[in-house]
């Protein structure tokens, strides 16, 4: 059986400290016009493993700010770090390989016009450290 490494929490934390002017979190609440910018990481369903140690997680990350421009300045250094920094590294607890898009940094939709949300969708294949 696979070792599942927790991809949000792994990927909040390292965000987190990556992204410390920014709340980052798994799911939203209703103050979230207080928290701005924020990035919101979800695992999707999908994904996949090789039946020991490697997943293939597909995760969607969506950045929250005041301005398009400033949603869309964040998402792209999300981006860049999910496609480039994130690859290769290691923590205490994963070790992450190939990294990469389904989907570009985008303009979604969001029912609250006193924000602007971004997003795009993640491949990344990571295991656990042993």
């Amino acid at each position: 059986m696979t070792a599942l490494v927790d991809i949000e929490l792994e990927l909040i934390t390292r965000a987190t400290a990556r992204f410390p002017d920014v709340v980052v979190r798994d799911e939203l609440d209703n103050n979230l016009a207080d928290e701005l910018p924020t990035i919101q990481i979800e695992q999707i369903p999908g994904g996949s493993d090789d039946g020991l140690r490697l997943s293939r997680a597909i995760v969607d990350i969506n950045v929250y700010a005041a301005t398009r421009a400033d949603a869309i300045a964040l998402a792209n250094q999300v981006h860049s770090w999910v496609t480039g920094e994130l690859r290769g590294s290691t923590s205490a607890t994963a070790a992450f390989g190939r990294t990469g898009s389904f989907t570009l940094p985008a303009i979604r939709p969001y029912e609250n016009i006193a924000l602007r949300r971004v997003g795009a969708t993640y491949e990344i294949f990571c295991h656990p450290v042993s």
